[in-house]
């Protein structure tokens, strides 16, 4: 339901709550119930409220919290004290002010008599529901305890009423503000590391982008999109807004760190008992996982995920037996060094040929979109999900939508605007043909050999080096900022630091099927699109107004665009297109987008795996670390209020 309905509404309540006939009971003309806007701020005043509370009652998400505060604040003046008539003020006050208006022994009452017990008595259960509602358990446990420590002043407001209206203007207060200028936001993954680190918080900076006007304004105030504790939907979409954004003082430019929602968490698999209620964000990365696994399960084939399918091979002695014969062939023709050259070089077109094989891999990429379907049944439907922390498969709630400004809030640095093209070639990024620079603190992988790695507690303390920077599943590698390799070079000459740029192909080999099915891990998700953690191929970011040509290489990378970002119906048919039902060559943006990328590159979910951000997602721009904790070893006093870069 659009906003314009509610402020319709607000527009015509006075008439249905009938004013014109109440005002004069409380000294004012009827003529001032009947006067827009003016009218909201008679009966605020009315109430006991100041006056410019009216104002409120404009901004999206703040309007239905006044509208009650005024409707419960009113029957109040007139009596109306019990948790019925306060449920009633809420949720339902027409008959409450039908009967105000119509009932001449009602006569406002303008304060209440805190000396006089039978007053405090009579409000005492309507105060507990509004500091309950206004704030859930924890408010209501500190004035409850608050109460009972603190006698009441003679003639002073009941401990419950103090903070009840307290925290109800602290509640509007927060709401607007974090709706609107700035917003708290805790990293909580090394995707930005260096640069940012996990248990770092920051304020978001809404006003430089322009805030958005919030989707989804009927929203419980304070939290995202789930209620702690509940595991329930934090937001209705009963009132549903459309993308508006005020004016800003500044546009994302590149290299800004921006916070956006999460541009791939439209659709979600909802369990509150995993993080956030959700198991993984990725959807679209979970649909495909599991279509492996149930075309792995009906063919009898041990169950490895996408980025482990080179593994698969060495558990088969077919495929050892024709790995050794390969060998024993290279060997016959090349010695020492040519041979291990030639042996990297085409080992692929062995494993090729043994995923190629029909009873393996060959049936899953000639029939993705069946398997797709599969897997979309068995979420979806079934509410079955393979979980690869538990090993097992488990059951959940289903598939839950969630509207753009309920989406999770991710952070990275924006690498490419609109109309800008990007290339990635061997972890190095180039825009508009041009290498952009190496971050202070991004961080690069290298293989290690020669160092035995000294304590957790040297690494931290000295080279700023935390778990996260290093592993050794197979032999030492290490992610390493510029500053951080220069230190360890320094003190440990002995060991030798390899760049490593993962690749799943060499330059100019045709892709086999083992790397199509891997690079389904990245964007746009399409077995003809040859992308990697360190290479993509170039590509155009879309800018508002532009207008390209449909063809089968780009459809891929921006079908998601027309269809989940402009709503657009988009079918394939016949190697022809349809955008709403009509047959289309060219395709014209509606909005701006962006791509993003974590300057922790190798340990980063970013625009590599879930493509390009809506201008719509953009929250706003992340501007200062206020507080920072390592996870396990306390505050990190020297990053306290320090400047994002």
């Amino acid at each position: 339901m659009s906003a314009l309905y509610f402020y319709l509404f607000f527009l015509v309540y006075p008439y249905i709550a009938m004013w014109w006939k109440s005002f004069p009971k409380a000294g004012h003309k009827q003529w001032e119930a009947l006067v827009p806007g003016y009218n909201y701020a008679i009966a605020s005043k009315i109430a006991g409220q100041p006056w410019w509370w009216a104002f409120l009652m404009i901004i999206p998400g703040i309007h239905l919290i006044m509208w009650m505060v005024f409707n419960v604040s009113y029957i109040r003046k007139y009596g109306f004290f019990t948790i019925g008539d306060t449920l009633q003020g809420i949720f339902f006050p027409f008959l409450l002010m039908a009967k105000i208006a119509n009932d001449d022994s009602l006569q406002p009452e303008f304060t209440t008599d805190w000396e006089n017990e039978k007053d405090i008595q009579r409000r005492k259960n309507s105060d507990h529901l509004v500091l309950f509602l206004s704030l859930p358990i924890i408010g209501h446990a500190i004035a409850l305890v608050l109460g009972a420590l603190q006698k009441k002043k003679k003639g002073k407001k009941t401990i419950i009423k103090e903070w009840g209206d307290s925290i109800l203007f602290a509640l509007i207060a927060a709401s607007a503000i974090r709706t609107y200028v700035f917003e708290p936001f805790q990293i909580p993954t090394g995707s930005m590391e260096k640069t940012l680190l996990v248990g770092d918080f920051l304020f978001v900076n809404k006003l430089a982008y322009g805030p958005k006007v919030p989707v989804t304004p009927l929203s419980f105030p304070l939290v995202h999109n789930t209620i702690p504790w509940l595991d329930i939907k934090s937001y209705t979409t009963l009132e549903k807004l459309e993308y508006t954004r005020l004016p800003g003082w500044d546009d994302v430019e590149n290299f800004d760190v921006v916070v956006f929602n999460y541009p791939s968490g439209d659709t979600a698999v909802y369990d509150p008992r995993m993080p956030n209620g959700l198991m993984g964000h990725d959807y679209h990365g979970i649909v495909l996982s599991e279509a492996l696994r149930l075309y792995q399960a009906e063919n009898n084939l041990r169950s490895v995920s996408i980025g482990y399918l080179e593994d698969l091979p060495e558990n088969d002695p077919a495929f050892a037996k024709r790995k050794e014969e390969f060998k024993d062939y290279l060997k016959a023709k090349y010695e020492g060094e040519k041979f291990q050259e030639e042996y990297d070089k085409n080992i692929h077109t062995v494993i090729d040929d043994y995923y190629s094989n029909s009873k393996r891999y060959g049936k899953f990429v000639k029939n993705l979109e069946y398997w797709k379907d599969r897997a979309r049944e068995e979420i979806g439907v079934k509410k079955k999900t393979y979980s690869g922390s538990e090993g097992t498969i488990i059951d959940h709630y289903g598939v839950v939508y969630r509207p753009v400004d309920k989406r999770e809030n991710y952070i990275k640095r924006c690498i490419g605007i609109a109309g800008d093209s990007i290339e990635i070639v061997n972890s190095n990024v180039f825009v508009n043909n041009k290498k952009i620079p190496d971050f202070k603190y991004r961080l690069k992988q290298y293989k290690v050999s020669n160092l035995k790695l000294p304590s957790k507690n040297v690494l931290e303390s000295k080279y700023d080096i935390t778990d996260e920077q290093y592993y050794t599943r197979e032999g030492l590698n290490m992610f390493l900022s510029d500053d951080q390799l220069t230190k360890m070079k320094k003190n440990y000459p002995h060991a030798e630091f390899e760049l490593d740029d993962p690749q799943n192909y060499e330059s100019g080999q045709a892709p086999t099927i083992l790397t199509r099915i891997q690079q389904l891990k990245m964007y746009p998700k399409s077995l003809n699109h040859h992308n990697t953690v360190s290479n993509f191929e170039k590509f155009w970011v879309p800018k508002k107004g532009e207008t390209i040509e449909l063809n089968p290489h780009n459809v891929a990378w921006y079908e998601r665009v027309i269809r989940a970002y402009e709503l657009h119906d988009f079918v394939e048919k016949d190697s022809k297109y349809f955008i709403d039902g009509k047959e289309a060559t060219t395709y014209t943006f509606e909005m701006d987008y962006y791509w993003m990328m974590g300057d922790n590159r190798y340990n980063s979910a970013d625009s590599r795996v879930w493509g390009f951000v809506p201008e719509d997602h953009i929250v706003g721009k992340a501007s200062l670390v206020w507080f920072s904790k390592d996870p396990d070893e306390g505050i990190r006093w020297n990053r306290l209020f320090t400047w994002i870069e």
